[in-house]
C-alpha cells in the first residue's frame, strides 16, 4: 500500500477530517482528547454502514480490530487502513510489530503508550483539538495537528555537544564535522540509549545538538521532549535518516531522486518497508552501486562523502545549526 489518504468521519456532534502518509500513525492524547470517539464512530460504520449515523469517506477501506482474532484479521486484510484502539494489550506485543512489518495495511494506533518496537516516525505522531463549531452549533469540528516537528523551536543553534543515534556512517559523518567545528560528537549507539547518554551530559555546559533518524524515532519522543523540557541547553535535529540527507543534497554524482523526495509516499510501499528509513537507505545504496567512488555503505562511509561540496550541502540543509569553528 503507498501514498497518502484522506479520511473523513462525521456524525450528527463531531466530525474528523485528516490525512495519514505512511503505514504507522499513532494518535495520542489525555483520556477524552476524542481518540476513542473516532474509532467508535468508524467501528459502527462497518457494522452497519449509512444506517449507524455515521458518514466516512476514504479511498481505501477502514477498519477497526479489538477482538481476540486480531492476529487473523490483520493477516487476512490488505489494501485496508486498520484503527486500533488503546486498551488493546496486543499493540505493544512483538508478534503485532513483527504482523506490521510486511503487511499491505496502513494503521492507525490511538495510544498514550511508548511503542518501541514499531519504527513510526516523529512526523506521524499526532493529537487532536478541537476548532470550534462545524455546520452547526451542536457539531465539534476536531483537527488532527502534529506533536512534534523536524527541529526543535530555536535560531541560531551553536552547539557544544554533538549526540548521535547512529553508530555507524552517520555517526562518522556528523563526527568528522563536530571536529572541525572543534566540539566532540559521542555516538548513543541506538534510539533507545539517547535518554541515557544525556543523562551523563547534564553537566555538559552550551547547547547539546542530538541528531536522530526521525523516520523510525517516533516512540522516544515523549520521554525525549521531556528531557529537554527539563535540561533547557537541548536541541533535537530529527531529519527523515542520514540517508535522506545525503541524498537531499543534490550533490551526488547521477544521483537524481528529487522527484522521489518531494512525495516519497507515493513510492514507499508498506508491504516492503516498514519504515521510510530503511527505503531511504535502499535507495541511496541502490543509486550509487555502480559508482565505486560513491558507492554508499550504512557501516563505512567513503572518502568521497566527506568532500567540501558534500559537507556544505548538508549544512546548508540544516541551516539553523551553527557548524563553523568558534575558534
Amino acid at each position: 500500500m503507498k501514498g497518502s489518504h484522506r479520511i473523513i468521519v462525521e456524525s450528527r456532534k463531531v466530525k474528523y477530517d485528516f490525512v495519514i502518509h505512511r503505514n504507522i500513525t499513532v494518535i495520542t492524547g489525555d483520556s477524552g482528547s476524542g481518540k476513542t470517539v473516532l474509532i467508535d464512530l468508524i467501528h459502527d460504520y462497518g457494522r452497519y454502514g449509512a444506517d449507524s449515523g455515521v458518514f466516512l469517506s476514504c479511498d481505501c477501506p477502514c477498519k477497526v480490530i479489538d477482538s481476540e482474532d486480531w492476529e487473523r484479521q490483520i493477516e487476512e486484510t490488505t489494501g485496508s487502513i486498520i484503527f486500533i484502539d488503546e486498551g488493546n494489550r496486543f499493540l505493544i506485543s512483538k508478534k503485532f510489530a513483527q504482523l506490521v512489518q510486511g503487511s499491505d495495511n496502513y494503521f492507525v494506533l490511538a495510544t498514550r503508550e511508548k511503542l518501541p518496537a514499531l519504527p513510526y516516525s516523529v512526523n506521524e505522531v499526532y493529537g487532536f483539538r478541537k476548532s470550534g463549531k462545524f455546520h452547526d452549533a451542536k457539531q465539534k469540528y476536531n483537527e488532527i495537528y502534529h506533536l512534534y516537528g523536524e527541529i526543535s523551536e530555536e535560531k541560531n543553534i551553536n552547539p557544544k555537544l554533538v549526540i548521535t543515534e547512529d553508530s555507524n556512517s552517520g555517526f562518522e559523518f556528523f563526527n568528522e564535522m563536530s571536529r572541525q567545528k572543534g566540539v566532540n560528537c559521542f555516538s548513543a549507539g541506538g534510539k533507545s540509549n539517547i535518554i541515557r547518554q544525556l543523562e551523563q551530559s547534564q553537566n555538559e555546559e552550551g547547547t547539546i545538538l542530538v541528531i536522530v533518524d526521525g523516520a523510525a524515532f517516533g516512540s522516544e519522543m515523549k520521554d525525549i521532549s521531556e528531557c529537554i523540557k527539563t535540561q533547557g541547553n537541548i536541541v533535537l535535529y530529527a531529519p527523515e535518516s542520514f540517508e535522506w540527507l545525503l541524498l537531499s543534497t543534490k550533490e551526488i554524482p547521477e544521483v537524481n531522486v528529487e522527484t522521489v523526495l518531494q512525495n516519497p509516499e507515493e513510492y514507499i510501499d508498506s508491504k516492503e518497508y516498514v519504515s521510510w528509513e530503511r527505503y531511504f537507505t535502499d535507495l541511496l545504496i541502490e543509486s550509487t552501486s555502480k559508482n565505486f567512488i560513491w558507492a554508499y555503505s550504512k557501516k563505512r562511509l567513503t572518502k568521497a562523502y566527506f568532500a567540501p561540496r558534500i559537507v556544505n550541502a548538508v549544512k546548508a540543509i540544516m541551516k539553523l545549526v551553527d557548524w563553523e569553528n568558534d575558534k
